[in-house]
Order: C-alpha cells, then structure tokens, then sequence
C-alpha cells in the first residue's frame, strides 16, 4: 500500500466533508477547519507527478479561492448568502478534484 497515495488521498476527500459540514453547520469553526484542510491537501499536491497533477493543483487552489474569501466575508461582515456560494463552489472544485484521483487511479490500474 502506497502510504503518501493514502494521506494524499485522505486530506482530498477530507477537504470534500468537512466543506459539507459547514454547509449542514453554519459555524466559523466548520468554516475555518474545511480551509485549513484544503490548504494541507494544496499543499499536498505541489509533489504530485502524475499525469493529471496540474488538473488536481488547479482544482485545489480554485477551492481554496472560494474558501479563503469565504471565511473573510463570514468573518468581516457575516453576509451568509456569499459564504454559502463561496463553499458550493469549493464543493464542487473538491468534487471535481476527487474525479480526477477516480481517473487517475484507473488509468494506472489500466497500465498494469
């Protein structure tokens, strides 16, 4: 078993639930740690060689884009509408990153 394959993985689907957390919780703390989060999965995919690296970067920093602003809007003017679409759309980019790992893994398989 590929360990970095496992915490990689881990922190790119914990970055999904705890994104989903906030939206059943609207709470700075849910909001604060699903940012926390998927900045280390971020961070985790500067070591990516892989043949959709750059694809699951881009994914990763569109969701941090949508939760950074988020938690300041939640934070300087409480505005919740924004701070919910703001974390749809981090949704969404962590979805689409966790496809990208789904792919990966089956072209890999694919080649053995």
């Amino acid at each position: 078993m590929d360990w970095g394959k496992v915490v990689y993985i881990f922190f790119a689907l914990m970055s999904l639930t705890t994104t989903a957390g906030f939206l059943y919780e609207h709470n700075e703390f849910a909001l604060f740690a699903a940012m926390s989060i998927n900045l280390i999965s971020t961070f985790l995919k500067i070591g990516v060689k892989n043949t959709l690296s750059a694809e699951l970067f881009a994914s990763s920093l569109v969701a941090d884009l949508h939760l950074i602003p988020a938690f300041l809007v939640l934070e300087i003017s409480e505005n919740m509408s924004i701070v919910i679409a703001l974390s749809i759309g981090a949704i969404i980019a962590n979805l689409f990153s966790l496809v990208l790992v789904l792919v990966e893994s089956a072209k890999v398989r694919d080649e053995f």
